[in-house]
């Protein structure tokens, strides 16, 4: 056998060594012999090696004889086969303890296994277990873990096959289970590319979580000699940034499955992440879903689903979680922000996300969380329009374009476009607009001091417009639902089951509107029997209101006055404005209402009072665009505003709600009582405005609109 080694190495001694030098190392080596249980006769030959390669290189032709020998590249030495073990010990105990192990591997593998119960055996097995422990240090020094486990694994293989050194093989096992975590570092830190590498490392961390009972380490392995479970909480925390959001979904919803809690709150902040990062609603409801059913005791699940509701833009259940927390500190936190509770409730949210769920992915990579950003996304206001389409015959949550603007303009209550005046329909949530689906708003106005048979008349015509609305719908729906359906193909219906299908949904449609039509006529023969034949709510309430100006309800009489002077006015003014009928408008009959609209407001703003845009824009915005002109005339100022459509797409169609998003040109000047311009605002190149219209009363309305989305 011919090893990679020189005589100078093997006695230890460097090639300019002086033959005192050499022969003081040789006796060093004869002293200093290796006490592992190798045999007495590996032992011998190893010092006659030691003598022979001594005798050598202080006699002085012989060295000379060699030196040459090394100069014409001689790198290696040639044993025989007694003395193959005691030069492989040789070389182990000069550094080599990879090649050694290699070797003496080779050399106990057929054909050149030597017989069963020689002495060689024993020594080959003993020399290849003590080099795969040597080889694995070598290794881990060099961080290298995957390595150092190769030669372990190996050598316990070798143990086991030869069936012997039990003990030793022991040893190896409690290195290689205690090697297990930085193996599973060493093979998750490398590049995603080596992706043999990077599922081996997922494996390796499932296998040792599940042995240890979950995240708590429920069970006794073999790992809690060397892992206890707050220095595993430590291991693990520096295992999860080089894991995706994706593969600590995939490994805490099977740690989950196996009845591991924590893994389930880990899925929780995992999958929160996801859809934050990701722009994913749809995940934070699957993980509020999971969150609620976590039974995990002592823990306060309230205020992380606040934050989920929040995100969501749930604002009253989010404030309903926060005030039913048991945390006590956290609720004497929030009493410092009385009167901001929404703020203290953003900032908690905030730092939530950057501090908590946002860290230790290896593919997310967001330090400040920005929640204007958040909502004012197009899939994540899309999404919540979806969620409040299905729910709209619920009375609706506050909308989420509240947050589309700063949020520092939400804090302090100053919203530019939704105000929460005393007379808005966003301060009061019984009053908030339907999505999807708006009533007639005149009905507002009805109060308890109109005769009966006005009430009476006002509710008939409430359930008229209600039913209109709904046949109106029905039909859509299920236009729609065959439309779209996958029951006729090219034409033709796929089996018999469709053409029932068909059927039973024709005899459906057709009674339903049998008995709406039914109840539309009768609504309105009732309506046309009553004494005063009116057919506008909203002009029987503006004649009782002209002859009983006293119960006015605007607080501002002196501007009610100079308003009701201009009614007339109005009245011719407003036949100039025609209302949108069409069941489905398209984008140039929208952008005329959103013209009259803006020319209207913009002339009522600069100080003409006269207004009457009921037949395209509902109550709410007209009140709001009155407050804000009785503002403007207490600060003795005048508006004027300079708007051009310069283009228009559709957001969203159906047949009760249209949102469409708008590119305005947009100027504006403030001036005082002498005309003098206060101040100048001009958005370049463009003010992107998002407006929404609902159909009711036969007719399509502006509802709301909201400014930068």
């Amino acid at each position: 056998m011919e090893l990679p080694l020189d005589h100078f190495r093997l006695i230890g001694v460097n090639p300019s060594a002086t033959p005192e030098e050499i022969l003081r190392s040789f006796q060093l080596r004869l002293d200093k012999t290796p006490d592992e249980g190798f045999t007495y006769e590996a032992l011998t030959q190893r010092s006659e090696l030691l003598r022979l390669t001594a005798d050598l290189l202080t006699n002085n032709e012989s060295r000379k004889e060699y030196d040459k020998q090394v100069l014409n590249g001689a790198s290696g030495l040639e044993f025989s086969t007694n003395r193959e073990v005691a030069g492989l010990i040789l070389l182990w105990e000069s550094g080599a303890a990879k090649e050694t192990f290699k070797l003496a591997r080779q050399a106990l593998q057929p054909p050149q296994t030597p017989a069963l119960g020689s002495t060689r055996e024993s020594d080959l097995t003993l020399l290849a277990a003590l080099t795969s422990r040597d080889a694995a240090i070598q290794e881990q020094d060099q961080r290298c873990y995957a390595n150092a486990a190769d030669f372990l694994q190996e050598g316990i293989q070798i143990l086991q096959r030869m069936g012997k050194l039990s003990d030793l093989r022991k040893n190896l096992e409690d290195d290689l289970a205690s090697l297990l975590p930085y193996r599973i570092l060493d093979f998750l830190s490398r590049d995603l590319n080596d992706y043999e590498s990077h599922k081996k490392g997922i494996s390796l961390l499932q296998n040792l979580i599940i042995k240890r009972g979950g995240l708590e380490g429920k069970n006794k392995s073999e790992y809690i000699n060397f892992l206890n479970q707050n220095e595993f909480e430590v291991f693990f925390e520096q295992i999860k940034p080089f894991l995706t959001v994706q593969e600590q979904i995939d490994l805490f919803s099977d740690l989950y499955k196996r009845g591991s809690l924590e893994a389930g709150f880990e899925l929780f902040i995992a999958i929160t992440a996801m859809g934050f990062s990701q722009k994913k609603p749809e995940k934070l409801f699957e993980a509020k879903k999971l969150i609620k059913n976590l039974k995990i005791s002592g823990f306060d699940s309230m205020p992380l689903i606040g934050c989920i509701d929040l995100l969501l833009a749930d604002i009253k259940q989010a404030e309903a979680r926060f005030a039913n927390s048991l945390d006590e500190n956290l609720k004497n936190w929030l009493n410092e922000y009385e009167g901001e509770e929404l703020e203290a409730i953003c900032l908690y949210c905030q730092n939530w996300l950057e501090n908590e769920v946002l860290q230790n992915f290896r593919d997310i990579d967001i330090q400040d969380v920005n929640l204007d950003l958040w909502f004012s996304q197009r899939e994540i206001q899309d999404f919540i329009e979806k969620i409040e389409n299905k729910s709209k015959m619920v009375i609706s949550k506050p909308n989420f374009s509240v947050f589309g603007k700063n949020l520092k303009n939400t804090f302090t209550k100053d919203f530019s476009e939704v105000d929460l005046e005393e007379n808005s329909d966003v301060q009061d949530g019984s009053k908030l607009p339907v999505p999807g689906g708006i009533k007639e708003d005149e009905i507002d106005y009805i109060d308890e001091e109109l005769p009966a048979e006005l009430i009476l008349k006002n509710k008939t015509l409430e359930i008229y417009n209600y039913c209109n609305e709904k046949y109106a719908e029905l039909k859509y729906f299920c236009g729609e639902f065959i439309k779209n359906s996958k029951l006729i193909k090219d034409g033709n219906l796929l089996n018999k089951s469709s053409y029932l299908f068909y059927f039973y949904t024709f005899l459906i449609v057709f009674f339903l509107g049998i008995g709406s039509s039914f109840l539309r006529t009768n609504f309105k023969n009732n309506l046309d029997k009553s004494p005063d034949k009116l057919t506008d709510i909203s002009e029987v309430i503006n004649d009782e209101k002209n002859n009983n100006e006293e119960s006015s309800d605007i607080s501002q009489a002196e501007f009610n006055e100079e308003y009701s002077k201009n009614i007339a006015r109005n009245k011719f003014i407003s036949q100039d404005i025609n209302s949108l009928n069409e069941l489905s408008p398209n984008l140039e009959q929208i952008q005329n209402l959103l013209e009259s609209w803006l020319l209207s407001k913009s002339k009522f703003l600069s100080g003409d009072d006269q207004l009457d845009i009921s037949k395209i824009v509902k109550r709410n915005l007209i009140m709001r665009l009155k407050n804000e002109r009785e503002r403007d005339i207490k600060n003795n100022i005048t508006k004027d505003i300079k708007t051009e459509v310069q283009d228009i797409e559709f957001l969203s169609q159906s047949p009760s709600r249209i949102s469409v998003s708008v590119k305005l040109k947009y100027s504006e000047k403030i001036k005082n009582v002498n005309g003098e311009v206060v101040s100048e605002t001009i958005f370049k190149p463009f003010l992107k405005v998002k407006y929404i219209l609902g159909f009711s009363n036969k007719s399509w309305k502006l509802v709301d609109y909201v400014s930068g989305v």
